[in-house]
């Protein structure tokens, strides 16, 4: 699926770890983004990869995150 050059590690490699696929389709307004390696990257930071696996979203707990003064 990726066309640019150097084309882009499967998103299972070992090698697409510390690498950002590129944007193929972005739907802020839907709150998704299609990257070139076939992976759906949803808003909440879950992900769809290409081979239909789920990863869960990557949320903060709320002790971690900051609050203003």
């Amino acid at each position: 699926m990726c066309t640019h050059r150097p084309s882009c590690p499967a998103a299972d490699s070992p090698a697409a770890r510390g690498m950002t696929a590129h944007v193929v389709a972005a739907h802020p307004e839907q709150g998704w983004t299609l990257l070139c390696d076939g992976t759906i990257v949803f808003d909440d930071t879950g992900e769809l990869r290409p081979d239909g696996r789920a990863v869960a979203p990557h949320r903060l707990s709320a002790g971690r995150l900051a609050m203003a003064a």
